[in-house]
């Protein structure tokens, strides 16, 4: 028992300046202080090229044209998806950007200091489900690798896993893919960038190579885009609805806890400008690829190959030694791309909400989600949780935006009591799990039949569910201002209410961070708030 107790503490955060870790602060979810806002324009952008350009945003013409879209309904059904979620993205991304604050601690100030453990438990939950989903796809790129040097995989190493779907040679690829990025979950995030330069290099000269090739060699597009659509007129409207919430839903985990990443910025306009330049703009890029790849190789291969790593063996398969050579290279950097996705996306986001639940844990990277998430399996239907992170969104935007007009009294993000503002009723803002609840309720239905086809809804119900994110979004939105409106938290509405503008409060807690030492943990001090305009001379004028 004593050695497991050594052990632990061993494992401990690490802490300097006098001040234990406690339930409520640590080193990997303070605000960030100077010597780590590190994140430029550039990284912002390379991190949405790595994040939009992979298989999954590649596939999603493929999902589109399954709804029964032609392809530049696709097209328009894209565009406008990506719009959207880059305006959700951005919005999302200020109380990290100006405040320099992580998801969970943003949470705080929504649904109280206890009650924000609701929405940090969930993404832990989606960070496990996704990891496991994105490594998946990953072994697929180390199987592309190994094929292309020990061709027939599959004779190669006997199938002990008939019973459960899997093959024994998938399964290895799976562990591979695990192992070889765990030395890359360690890094980190504000460390980051040369990481994030190597991987946009390697996928966007992929992808540009791989479309060069197939429109140099088709043999005319396949009916991906010749080809008529088999729905209706009368549905196809509701098609093109329910592809841009797919199209939402699809980067929804990220939109929540973009402040997770904006935190980093070195100045607010570089995380705002960073992400406007290339969220939307290499999500479309990514997608129409896949479309027209996909067609430009259909007849080649005798079926739309919407998969990249199916792509690649079938290439590898027709072809000789040059084309195992090339699949090799295209497989490494698809490999590079599932890293470039997984590990902000799901490791590292895990892990920091991870470090929000246990802040004596090391997070390590994401480590600890990483680890869990190997073990995860779920199937495709399931993953359409978009239903429940839309009013989680429109909690974060409407409380930032609308209840706390942009002030937010950093200390008391800190402080597990009722000494805190933002402690409510006994550590939960009742308003946002009930303005939650009312959000997610009318699209219920429609996720319960789409997860069971053996229950069956109504049309109306099931055009709510088509509209599902947006719903969400503004009916928890609408309802948590109307409650802080007529229910008002005393506390916080006497901060909001003060004298000194958003940018005042912004400027002076900001000013007291950049004094801090890099590696030290303090629990902020007493909030003075400058007084009046004359005040902010002495302040940063960069906020």
């Amino acid at each position: 028992m004593a050695r497991l107790t050594g052990l632990l503490k061993k494992l401990e955060v690490p802490y300097e300046g006098g001040t234990l870790p406690n339930r409520w602060i640590n080193n990997d979810i303070k605000p960030i202080e100077k010597g780590r806002r590190t994140w430029t324009f550039w990284t912002f952008h390379n991190l949405w090229v790595l994040t939009n350009t992979n298989i999954s945003t590649y596939m999603t013409g493929s999902s589109l044209i399954a709804l029964g879209l032609t392809w530049w309904q696709a097209i328009i059904v894209i565009v406008v998806g990506a719009i959207l979620s880059t305006v959700f993205i951005v919005l999302n991304s200020m109380p990290g950007a100006y405040y320099h604050l992580g998801f969970p601690i943003a949470n705080r100030y929504v649904w109280g200091m206890y009650g924000s453990s609701f929405v940090i438990y969930n993404r832990i939950l989606l960070s496990l489900v996704w990891y496991a989903v994105q490594a998946w796809i990953g072994g697929r790129c180390v199987y592309v690798c190994l094929e292309a040097i020990w061709p027939n995989l599959e004779e190669r190493i006997p199938n002990h896993l008939h019973a459960t779907g899997l093959t024994s040679a998938s399964f290895l690829t799976y562990w591979i893919f695990c192992l070889i990025s765990l030395p890359l979950i360690w890094i980190r995030p504000h460390k980051l960038k040369a990481f994030l330069y190597i991987g946009v290099a390697s996928i966007m000269v992929f992808e540009i190579v791989l479309l060069i090739w197939a429109l140099a060699t088709m043999d005319g597009f396949g009916d991906t885009i010749t080809g008529r659509p088999d729905t209706q007129d009368t549905s196809v409207g509701w098609s093109i609805m329910y592809g841009i919430i797919s199209a939402i839903g699809g980067i929804a985990a990220g939109i929540l806890n973009q402040s997770d990443y904006a935190r980093f910025t070195r100045r607010p306009r570089d995380a705002i400008y960073g992400q406007l330049a290339s969220a939307a703009t290499y999500s479309i890029m990514s997608s129409v690829v896949g479309i027209l790849v996909t067609a430009a190789t259909q007849r080649r291969y005798g079926a739309p190959l919407w998969s990249l790593p199916d792509l690649l063996i079938a290439m590898m398969h027709a072809g000789g030694s040059r084309s195992r050579a090339a699949g090799f290279f295209g497989g490494v950097a698809l490999v590079v791309s599932q890293w470039g996705i997984n590990i902000p996306g799901n490791a590292l986001s895990g892990g920091f909400d991870f470090a929000a639940t246990f802040p004596s844990a090391p997070l390590d990277g994401g480590q600890p989600v990483a680890t869990a998430g190997n073990s995860v399996h779920v199937s495709g239907r399931s993953l359409e949780l978009w239903v429940f992170l839309g009013p989680m969104t429109g909690l974060m935007i409407s409380s930032y935006y609308i209840v706390n007009r942009r002030k937010i009294k950093v200390d008391d993000l800190f402080r597990g009591n009722k000494t805190s503002i933002y402690w409510y009723s006994y550590g939960i803002n009742w308003r946002a799990p009930l303005a939650w609840a009312i959000g997610v309720f009318p699209s219920m239905p429609g996720f319960v039949s789409n997860v069971n086809n053996d229950i069956h809804i109504s049309i109306g119900w099931t055009r709510v569910y088509y509209l599902s994110f947006l719903v969400g979004f503004a009916m928890a939105a609408v309802v948590f201002v109307a409650l802080h409106h007529f229910f008002p938290a005393p506390s916080v509405k006497d901060f909001v209410l003060s004298p000194a503008t958003a940018k005042l409060v912004m400027a002076e807690y900001q000013a007291r961070w950049d004094a801090t030492e890099e590696n030290g943990i303090a629990i902020p001090s007493e909030s003075v708030v400058p007084k009046d305009a004359h005040d902010l001379e002495s302040f940063p004028k960069d906020i």
